[in-house]
């Protein structure tokens, strides 16, 4: 304990009045209840027995020695029940008052200015927490669904090496090829179209209608053989 409070020792405390007060509070601290700032009382003459004033995350106690400093009275505020908190200073030290929801005006003399200045601020904000508490909000993650992905079985292929292109290339239908009849130069044996009758001019022409609905002529050769045959007809 007296490690603890060994950082109260750097703003003019009185180190022995710092020993007494700290063995004290050994049964006086409740659960979770910290230590903030000890302020030691310093007059200007001797001051065998000062008062204190220790402020904590939970209340005010002002200690005041007692029986030649044998014993020591307790009086503490909780922080719910202090209104206002103010400081004078005067030439010699400072005035810590704090006032009360009774009405009630709790003051300390003597206080170093050092001392009193931080006593004040701690108040000051121990109040402020009062008024405006810290609400402690846990963040809210949002997590994207889980999907199981189904281990898909890829089935093996064997392959085996191709060494003739003909083996995988389709096999393709010959198409029959016909060669033009040249209305103009008809091959030997057959007979002229100036010596054929109307009904067999118009089997022939019909017999060209039929190769260039087979795609077998192109239309321009059909044109021709056409406007020949009826020439003669």
């Amino acid at each position: 304990m007296k490690e603890q409070f060994k950082k109260f020792l750097n703003e003019e405390q009185d180190p022995k009045a710092i020993e007494k007060i700290t063995s004290k509070l050994n049964d006086l601290l409740m659960k979770n209840e910290e230590i903030g700032y000890i302020a030691v009382q310093k007059k200007p003459a001797i001051t065998v027995f000062p008062d204190s004033i220790i402020l904590t995350n939970k209340r005010i106690i002002i200690c005041k020695p007692k029986n030649l400093g044998l014993s020591m009275d307790f009086t503490d505020y909780t922080w719910d029940d202090i209104t206002s908190t103010f400081v004078k200073e005067n030439i010699l030290g400072s005035e810590f008052s704090f006032g009360t929801t009774t009405d009630l005006t709790i003051s300390i003399d003597y206080i170093p200015k050092t001392q009193a200045r931080k006593i004040y601020t701690y108040a000051k904000e121990q109040l402020d927490l009062i008024k405006n508490p810290i609400v402690a909000e846990t963040p809210i993650v949002e997590t994207a669904p889980i999907i199981e992905e189904e281990d898909e079985e890829v089935e093996e292929v064997e392959t085996e090496e191709v060494t003739s292109y003909a083996e995988i290339l389709p096999a393709t239908t010959p198409y029959e090829t016909y060669e033009p009849i040249q209305p103009t130069q008809p091959a030997s044996g057959d007979r002229k179209l100036s010596e054929l009758s109307k009904e067999e001019l118009f089997d022939k022409l019909q017999n060209y209608k039929k190769l260039l609905d087979n795609g077998l002529i192109m239309q321009g050769e059909y044109d021709a053989y056409k406007k020949e045959i009826l020439s003669y007809m």
